[in-house]
């Protein structure tokens, strides 16, 4: 019987912990993922060529005949079986990798002219990704593995793509560098359907860490009927991402194109180390989506490249995406929620920015344990460029119980904000008007009318109380002392 996609990639993991060359969930997720990917390709191949025939079209292989999924990873007899005698294992199979394989797909980034095309994109990767399984019979064992699993159906890629998201998961909560490459998806996909994004719209997400972000995107605007130019539209020319970490980049990458998207428009490159008072308006986007990191800290020379100098990277980014948006562009971004009350310059200086040149028209406010492993409490900011704060319409998720690694964020909970609107009325919603704020430091701070904070009584009432309880302590020892001398 064959096993599920699930299991398939479980069995995988438990050969990965054997290797030396893997350490850690995300070194599992890291070397699953070019193998995964390369068998991806050879099934998108076959699907292609056959669309080919029935078209009566001659179609280009990707790969050389050496390369090719069949020819090296999987040898096949002429009935489908596996061709044992032709396939590499142990250290003929480790030499082929490191030395044949890899330095090949790497070459398709030098080779191929036009960047826009799925043959850069696998060049892009390979440059990024290296084999750090030790043992060729590893290897074999995962090759082996992963040939069971078939990309050549909706449903076989919509499994596929959900159980890899399931896998960048399982990397957010590896500790606390797995954070940056997930942010919980029903908090992308709330953020999304707040913003709407359509298609003719530019997409993009300058901490794009594994692309959720994107690929959400993509999904919510591939519903529908699209037409042969709306498809070419989402492909080419909407998604667009920037990313520092090398790990991240090249999950991101195959996030995207096992999501459907051949060439997505994502850089490896630190969004950070640009001149924002340099961007031009060909540069600027109509949807910004993104998550910066938490806590991040800039060196003195990349902050000058922002008009209001702070260490803290999401400050800079948060620069970045007013500065990046078109006009009329909207934004959806995670920030800590000191970023609304801190009180040092940049904080304020950031908060006026804001204000005055972005219509931030609501603030989502999460319970503590919605980042896993983060430590922080955060706030989503909707905002539209072009016109000056009115009106704040806050939204407080208050859940019946705590969210954590345990119990993470859901779709459900997300419902009532889901539902929001400008006539909406609950105990979690109310409203700010600008004008009430404090023009000297632009508070935002997130402070709920409808829930009463608690009155701490005075000190000299405290003091009674304790004396009250001692009094009686003290009696209630002298009772107890009484019955053991009767005894």
């Amino acid at each position: 019987m064959n096993m599920s996609y699930e299991q398939t990639l479980k069995a995988v993991d438990d050969i990965l912990r054997t290797d030396a060359g893997c350490a850690t969930p995300i070194d599992y997720i890291e070397q699953t993922s070019w193998i995964l990917f390369l068998k991806y390709l050879s099934d998108l191949e076959s699907e292609r060529s056959d669309e080919a025939t029935l078209k009566g079209k001659e179609y280009t292989p990707l790969f050389a005949d050496e390369f090719k999924w069949d020819n090296w990873a999987v040898p096949k007899n002429d009935d489908g079986s596996q061709d044992i005698v032709n396939a590499l294992t142990g250290d003929d199979l480790l030499e082929f990798v490191n030395l044949k394989l890899m330095p090949y797909f790497k070459t398709f980034k030098t080779d191929i002219e036009n960047s826009n095309t799925l043959e850069y994109k696998i060049g892009e990767i390979f440059s990024e990704i290296s084999n750090k399984l030790q043992s060729g019979y590893t290897l074999r064992d995962v090759l082996n593995n992963i040939d069971t699993l078939r990309f050549l159906s909706i449903e076989e890629k919509h499994e596929m793509s959900h159980l890899y998201e399931e896998k960048i998961k399982d990397m957010g909560n590896a500790g606390r560098s797995g954070g940056e490459y997930y942010t919980p998806r029903p908090l992308i996909q709330a953020i999304v359907e707040k913003v709407n994004p359509k298609i003719g719209e530019t997409v993009y997400d300058p901490a794009v860490g594994s692309a959720g972000f994107l690929v959400e995107a993509f999904k919510q605007m591939s519903k529908g009927k699209l037409n042969v130019e709306d498809v070419e539209t989402l492909q080419f020319k909407t998604f667009y991402g920037k990313e520092k970490k090398s790990l991240a980049y090249i999950i991101a990458l195959m996030n995207m194109i096992l999501h459907g998207v051949d060439a997505p428009n994502i850089l490896h490159i630190n969004t950070l180390t640009e001149n924002v008072l340099d961007v031009q308006d060909s540069e600027r986007h109509d949807v910004i989506l993104a998550n910066p990191p938490f806590g991040g800290k800039e060196r003195k020379e990349v902050q000058q490249n922002f008009p209001i100098k702070s260490g803290e990277t999401a400050y800079l980014f948060m620069q970045h995406f007013i500065k990046l948006l078109k006009g009329g562009g909207r934004a959806g971004v995670v920030i800590k929620n000191t970023f609304l009350s801190n009180t040092d310059n940049a904080s304020i200086s950031l908060r006026k920015e804001l204000l005055e040149t972005c219509n931030l028209h609501t603030i989502l406010d999460l319970p503590g344990g919605a980042f896993p492993g983060a430590g922080v409490k955060t706030v989503v900011l909707f905002f539209e460029k072009g016109s000056p704060t009115k009106e704040i319409q806050y939204y407080q998720l208050n859940l019946e119980r705590n969210i954590g690694k345990g119990q993470p964020l859901n779709l459900d909970d997300l419902d009532e904000f889901r539902n929001l609107t400008k006539d909406s009325n609950s105990d979690n919603i109310w409203t700010l008007d600008i004008k009430n704020i404090n023009q000297d430091n632009y508070d935002l701070s997130v402070v709920n009318p409808h829930i009463e904070d608690d009155v701490l009584p005075e000190p000299s009432e405290i003091l009674k109380e304790i004396q009250k309880l001692e009094k009686e302590s003290t009696s209630l020892l002298s009772d107890l002392e009484q019955i053991i001398n009767e005894n």
